[in-house]
């Protein structure tokens, strides 16, 4: 939005020099270069108006994704939930928590990520959550299976060992657009966080980052991904430390 902006204004003050120029040359029609200008300027006040009107557009969209999503997970029946690793799920405390990541948080992606599905086999996912946690990186989910949030916290209640590891987990479908991810598990580390966009079916553009496809350890990604000294090195080797402190 940013640079279509700049855009606009670019084009307003070329319209305004070339009509300043006009009065130092002789020969030149005043008239016909005053009038470019000012449909220049006006071109470039109606194309700041419909970026403007775009972007509220795709930021009213995302709340309401955000609201639907929200209030989905908060009619779960909690009584029918399966139990966590140390008990019951403190469920609410975990609404809260999302509510408050999504509104202040928004759109701040991590740098660390490893893109999954509740189809993957059990023992593998378990394994991806512990040591993504454990690396301090994020373990990322395109959706609800079947649209159903019941199922999904069923699912993940499964494959999550300690009660901790529920803040490593997240649902975002706009960085599997941003990162191309087709197929899980994907191993991605950027070279800094960025900030997706808030539209339903808009692309980001990713900073330079390291990627890997395949059923391969968190650690076995990370070493690869230092040693090589891409884009990600620096985060992998973060994350190869987090990991070797674990307990």
């Amino acid at each position: 939005m940013r640079k279509l902006l700049l855009s606009a204004a670019a084009l307003a003050a070329l319209g305004t020099g070339c009509a300043v120029l006009a009065q130092t040359v002789d020969g030149l029609n005043l008239d016909a270069i005053r009038a470019r200008s000012a449909t220049m300027e006006a071109d470039a006040r109606a194309l700041s108006a419909e970026v403007q009107r775009r972007g509220d557009a795709f930021r009213q969209d995302a709340e309401t994704v955000r609201s639907v999503a929200l209030e989905k997970v908060r009619t779960i029946d909690k009584a029918s939930l399966p139990k966590g690793p140390d008990g019951a799920v403190d469920f609410d405390e975990m609404i809260q928590a999302a509510s408050s990541n999504m509104r202040d948080n928004r759109g701040t992606a991590p740098q660390f990520m490893v893109f999954v599905s509740t189809s993957m086999p059990e023992q593998a996912l378990k394994q991806i959550i512990a040591e993504t946690s454990a690396a301090g990186g994020v373990v990322v989910f395109r959706g609800f299976p079947g649209n159903s949030g019941k199922a999904f916290i069923a699912a993940i209640s499964k494959v999550v060992d300690k009660q901790q590891q529920f803040a490593s987990i997240g649902i975002d479908p706009r960085l599997f657009r941003a990162f191309n991810v087709t197929a899980v598990p994907t191993y991605v580390v950027s070279s800094t966080d960025f900030t997706p966009c808030d539209g339903l079916t808009c692309v980001s553009e990713p900073p330079p980052f390291d990627r890997m496809v395949g059923n391969v350890t968190v650690r076995y990604a990370l070493e690869t991904f230092a040693q090589d000294n891409g884009p990600g090195a620096l985060m992998a080797k973060t994350a190869l430390a987090n990991l070797g402190r674990a307990p």
